[in-house]
């Protein structure tokens, strides 16, 4: 049996990758209409959402796709506002980010911080219940350290969500080492909302083990693994992988697209352009080769730039 054909896809958003530029270009370029774009998490600065978080939101390239909005929180209060706010802007679905493992928010309580957190866990329950009219997800991780997950999932099994896509691993472990696959399997069969799946899949062959080991899941989400290699969704649902030289014209016709647009867009010159373009690559190491890799993280000029383009 084939249970990817059952499955829902995501794509899970990157800080600083995957923008509604990004968003836009990859499902029109790779015929992905059909995959769930979560944008980059959404969060208070002085009690207010970012303008640029709202804008990408908001943004006119979202148009024709499935793009959920995801926040991110530190106490009752953020949660409220974000959700509030978001509402009043038309929006239906939001996704709550209970796994982000970057010190940088777990040190302010956010993220993979919050699932230990008692108050943070009753504010989760409280604000979905008070809010029929929306669908909410969660996106977890099993704690700070392990074990934590336990009494996070109890309360999420008391709230009627869309779905809770697991990263089997700590916010210590951040994306290395090994995945944590017995608490996975234990959120798998204990979880009363359905299961979205998260981690480490690179190829088509990494979704298809996971579908066939865990036939019940809802969906399989994807980070990293789809930076690299941006047609990965088109080759799951197609059942057919493309070799090699396919996938980086592919990709060179996708990364043209998007110079294209934020050369006409943004207003700061080449280096501005440039800073939004070279984490396009940041991931695609195993895809390009380390030599062209390296030398479009060098690159300093869009002359140098294109030149290291040419090396792939």
């Amino acid at each position: 049996m084939n249970y990817l054909c059952n499955m829902k896809y995501y794509f899970a958003p990157v800080q600083g990758h995957t923008d509604a530029a990004y968003r836009h270009f990859h499902a029109l370029r790779y015929g992905c209409e059909d995959v769930i774009y979560t944008t980059p998490f959404i969060r208070l600065e002085k009690g207010e959402i970012r303008k640029k978080d709202l804008k990408d939101v908001c943004s006119n390239l979202n148009e024709g796709q499935s793009v959920v909005p995801q926040v991110i929180f530190r106490d009752r209060s953020e949660l409220e506002t974000l959700v509030d706010i978001l509402k009043a802007e038309g929006v239906s679905r939001i996704d709550i980010n209970m796994g982000c493992p970057f010190p940088l928010q777990t040190s302010h309580g956010r993220g993979a911080a919050t699932v230990a957190n008692e108050a943070c866990r009753r504010a989760v329950t409280d604000i979905v219940t008070a809010n029929p009219d929306l669908v909410f997800s969660v996106k977890m991780r099993l704690g700070y350290k392990e074990e934590e997950w336990k009494e996070l999932l109890q309360d999420l099994n008391t709230i009627p969500l869309d779905h809770i896509a697991v990263h089997p691993r700590t916010a210590k472990d951040q994306y290395s080492g090994p995945l944590s696959m017995d608490s996975f399997e234990a959120i798998y069969r204990e979880s009363k909302n359905t299961v979205v799946y998260n981690g480490d899949i690179r190829t088509p062959e990494d979704a298809i083990k996971i579908a066939e080991q865990y036939p019940r899941l809802a969906g399989i989400m994807i980070g990293r693994g789809a930076l690299a290699r941006p047609s990965i969704f088109k080759e799951i649902m197609a059942g057919n992988e493309i070799d090699v030289a396919e996938r980086l014209r592919q990709m060179k016709n996708f990364h043209r697209d998007l110079i294209t647009h934020y050369t006409e867009s943004l207003i700061g010159g080449e280096h501005q352009v440039l800073s939004k373009i070279q984490p396009f690559w940041e991931y695609a190491e195993d895809e390009i080769g380390r030599k062209a890799w390296k030398a479009i993280k060098k690159a300093s000029t869009m002359a140098k730039y294109q030149t290291a383009l040419a090396l792939i």
